[in-house]
């Protein structure tokens, strides 16, 4: 998996029913470990666009290959257990469990996945998120419940979950819409880190362009999808 792109997609795509197309990307490609910045406006197909490359929609046409594999080819089981696996994805709206604490929370995806605790290096779970939240500046904070902490506390949370157990792709989508310019700066500095330790690519969706010059190269979705054409 890790002589191929991160991410191919060629002749995408994509419409929701018998709606317009919202995707029709000709091709797209991200090179392993690169940090790429992909931003439009609301409504250009970046939700869209990520629910694919995460499989978690179906119905389009083409090829998507993630980390080597055809999406398309997967069942669903096979889908669920390569994501689980392989991918770490921050959401918008963080998605942590609020009956959980952050420690619960952030070992999550190594308790679902034998394959991604075995990336682990020998740790426990707790050493693991114990590291990955010192490196994000919560490891304090691992015994509360995830409803105590701030909003900048639980995008933390949500990257140390994304990240443990090393996976190969990061997938973010506008984690740091909530935050303050010098709060986002802070936040994706710690992210860079944390990806760069682990040798993860990492997807960063956002409409806020002031930040695209941190990032090693940036899309444009309009450019690169043709769904209006």
């Amino acid at each position: 998996m890790s002589d191929a792109p991160a991410i191919r997609l060629t002749d995408v795509q994509f419409a929701y029913g018998k709606g317009p197309r919202v995707l029709n990307i000709p091709t797209l490609e991200v090179v392993a470990k690169e940090k790429v910045f992909l931003f439009g406006p609301s409504g250009s197909g970046k939700t869209t666009l990520l629910g694919v490359l995460a499989g978690v929609l179906g119905g389009y046409t083409g090829t998507v290959e993630v980390l080597g594999r055809d999406v398309a080819k997967m069942s669903g089981s096979q889908r669920d257990a390569f994501r689980g696996s392989h991918l770490g994805y921050i959401f918008q709206l963080f998605n942590l469990i609020p009956y959980l604490s952050v420690l619960e929370n952030i070992t999550l995806p190594c308790r679902l996945s034998a394959e991604r605790r075995a990336r682990l290096n020998g740790m426990s779970l707790e050493q693991a998120a114990e590291q990955t939240a010192k490196r994000l500046g919560i490891g304090e904070l691992l015994h509360k419940p995830v409803t105590n902490l701030s909003v900048g506390q639980q995008q933390r949370v949500a990257a140390a979950r994304s990240l443990i157990g090393t996976p190969e792709l990061i997938i973010a989508d506008e984690p740091t819409s909530s935050l303050d310019y010098d709060h986002r700066e802070k936040f994706l500095e710690l992210l860079f880190e944390s990806c760069q330790a682990a040798g993860s690519t990492l997807l960063f969706v956002s409409h806020d362009r002031s930040l695209m010059h941190l990032f090693d190269r940036q899309l444009s979705l309009p450019d690169i999808n043709k769904a209006g054409s």
